[in-house]
């Protein structure tokens, strides 16, 4: 079975390339972020002729997540409790997979915008009710994806430790991924690649991409039997690259496949 994560920045600019990709790489299960499209205004039509029922949690002009399917799925929890000011980040649902039923979680986390902006305080408070909310969920067959806006560890970074205090890089962003590790759950690219580095998103700007300059922010996580069954995970870097003349996310699809 094949899951994946995409922040597409704004469905409705990447509807096309989302097709492309869908027909070329045929996953399973995708958790999709940053919509920017309300639900009574999502694509239904198009994902049904490629075999994909789709779930979301829309919002005009912002964030939104959606959860793409080609097993039957139902939804298990529309938004993040206590969080519903901070817009639509959250979206999880059960999906009939072979071997049982998996909680498939996407996730758009809060960016912060600077260390110095009320969004970033409020950025951690939303984590610290996200690892709330998961310490009540199972802790068997279960994935949690997303945009997480926090790079994990230096490796994870193009800047290395040079990074360490800035957006994105803080202690107290790590602290908040590390707790979602202590609940159980495991990075499912370092748990095969523990030592490779490999980024999901580049800025548009100053070249990042063809630089290297970027950071691996968009994460798939699982408990340790989803871990346990995990034959392959990637980042899908062609697709952060032009296709047919269409222009791609400044994210690039994570993908795993577990057995």
């Amino acid at each position: 079975m094949k899951l994946a994560t995409w922040n597409v920045n704004g469905l409705k600019a990447r509807l096309d390339f989302l097709r492309l990709w869908l027909e070329a790489r045929a996953p399973d299960v995708v958790g999709l972020q940053e919509l920017k499209l309300t639900d009574d205004t999502f694509p239904h039509d198009v994902f049904a002729e490629l075999g994909y029922q789709a779930i979301t949690h829309g919002q005009k002009g912002w964030n939104g997540v959606a959860v793409l399917s080609r097993l039957p799925m139902e939804p298990v929890q529309v938004g993040l409790p206590g969080q519903e000011d901070f817009g639509s980040r959250l979206l999880s649902v059960a999906v009939d997979a072979p071997g049982g039923a998996v909680e498939f979680t996407t996730v758009y986390c809060p960016n912060g915008k600077t260390l110095e902006h009320a969004d970033y305080p409020a950025k951690l408070e939303w984590f610290d009710a996200l690892l709330a909310h998961l310490s009540d969920r199972p802790r068997t067959h279960t994935v949690l994806c997303g945009d997480f806006n926090i790079v994990p560890a230096p490796l994870d970074s193009w800047l290395g430790e040079q990074g360490d205090g800035r957006l994105f890089h803080t202690a107290e962003e790590r602290v908040r991924f590390k707790g979602l590790l202590e609940l159980g759950l495991v990075d499912l690219y370092r748990h095969l690649h523990p030592e490779e580095q490999v980024f999901s998103w580049w800025d548009y700007r100053g070249g990042a991409f063809h630089r290297r300059q970027g950071l691996r922010i968009d994460l798939v996580l699982g408990t340790p039997d989803i871990a346990e069954r995990l034959v392959a995970a990637g980042i899908d870097r062609d697709y952060r690259k032009k296709q047919d003349g269409l222009t791609a996310s400044d994210h690039a699809p994570v993908v795993v496949e577990i057995d």
